[in-house]
């Protein structure tokens, strides 16, 4: 039997802007997913009429769950009830006794209730309304033609409890108490997209269940597996089965299994040593060092570190030797090895960690490009220096500059051969 696949419709034209981030689905996709049932769509629409009624025509005609959220207030522009009964060929009635619980609402906050409010109380023919003491907007559930509809409010705060309250255990129960959907994303750095799948491709593409999806990201590519079964022992048996041939097809590059980052990940390696750290960035400005200090737990493992943008400050904070500098330039192997073993010295910590380049988008040559980045670490970790040529604008060779320093951390204290 083959997991429900469900779709998701976020609906508010205000979510298509640069102001509202649209965070609904996400939290929806986790929930269905531990319910074993399989997203296959999210889609953002605008408030609009006939674009509504299409995408729930169509949702409805490929999915077998579908939930809407949005689209449900009093406004000339809340159109989501309409365009679903539309889609189902359903009229809308109005709820005598939704009406009676708006007006007490208003009553009891001692506020006027606009005759706009009363769409609020239309419910799909055939369908369950679905209770919102949070609100004033009704969620609906309806059964239709073998598929299920729900429609929720868009803000989070009664979404999610009408979700878990009153949809999230039918969707099991149709789901099958027993059937489950198990993700687990593997995560490698240092590599690019291309290069990870030309050795995964390979053995993933020989398993139909679970299936694998590759995401890439600056410095980062993720492989999702994901397993559907009976029951969560199985479903983990089979990801854990490709999850062994894919760590065979890439020794040593999965930095992560479970949930971590790769900040959180050195962080845990550094404790486990007892082992300090310190920092001397140029290009990158301190965000090396703001990345590892968002983890908790980081101060045991994190001494210092220093910003040294310009050429006196490597001389004064890390003793850099100013005569370095001006034969290498501060952009150089050269450099970078100094500035790591000037730090490590200055916080007498067990590794320092430098890095110096060239993010642009101005200050390249011929010799010495924009995206070059000179990353070096030495100490308990290992002594390394590792030239970069990174390509994107200025804050992706940033983010790009960070991760590969952790990478290298990581392997160094691993004892893994160099990038």
């Amino acid at each position: 039997m083959s997991a429900l696949k469900a779709e998701l419709l976020a609906i508010g034209s205000e979510l298509l802007g640069p102001l509202r981030a649209e965070t609904n689905s996400l939290w929806l996709t986790e929930r269905l997913l531990d319910a074993g049932i399989e997203v296959t769509a999210r889609v953002t629409l605008a408030d609009d009429a006939v674009l509504l009624e299409s995408a729930f025509r169509a949702a409805l005609a490929r999915a077998d769950v579908v939930i809407a959220t949005g689209g449900l207030g009093p406004t000339a522009d809340d159109l989501t009830r309409e365009a679903a009964a539309g889609a189902t060929a359903r009229g809308l009635r109005r709820d005598g006794a939704i009406v009676e619980a708006l007006r007490a609402r208003f009553a009891r906050y001692r506020r006027p209730m606009s005759e706009t409010n009363l769409k609020q109380a239309d419910v799909i023919e055939g369908a369950e309304a679905l209770p919102n003491p949070r609100g004033t907007a009704p969620g609906q559930l309806l059964e239709h033609e073998g598929r299920t509809l729900v429609l929720l409010p868009g803000p989070p705060g009664e979404m999610k409890p009408m979700f878990d309250e009153h949809v999230l255990a039918r969707l099991r129960a149709r789901a099958g108490a027993s059937r489950v959907v198990r993700r687990r994303v593997l995560r490698i750095a240092g590599m690019p997209e291309a290069g990870v799948d030309e050795l995964a491709a390979p053995v993933y593409s020989r398993f139909e269940n679970p299936k694998t999806t590759i995401l890439g990201a600056p410095g980062q590519v993720e492989l999702h597996l994901v397993a559907h079964a009976d029951g969560e022992a199985e479903a983990e048996t089979r990801i854990e089965e490709l999850a062994t041939v894919l760590r065979d097809a890439l020794p040593g590059r999965i930095f992560s299994e479970d949930g971590r980052e790769l900040p959180q990940v050195v962080t845990d390696l550094l404790r486990e040593r007892s082992l300090t750290l310190a920092l001397a960035e140029s290009c990158t400005g301190g965000l090396l060092s703001a990345r590892l200090t968002e983890v908790p737990g980081v101060s045991a493992v994190l001494d210092r570190a220093v910003v040294t943008y310009a050429n006196r400050a490597k001389v004064e904070a890390l003793g850099v030797d100013a005569a370095l500098l001006e034969r290498h330039g501060a952009v150089s192997e050269e450099v970078a090895s100094a500035m790591a073993a000037g730090i490590m010295k200055a916080a007498r910590s067990e590794i320092g960690v430098a890095i110096t380049g060239i993010a642009g988008p101005d200050g390249g040559t011929s010799d010495k490009p924009v995206g070059l980045v000179f990353v070096a670490i030495c100490g308990a970790a290992g002594t390394r220096v590792r030239r970069n040529h990174f390509p994107g604008g200025r804050g992706l060779v940033r983010q790009q500059a960070t991760q590969i320093a952790l990478e290298m951390l990581r392997r160094g204290l691993l004892g893994l051969a160099p990038l």
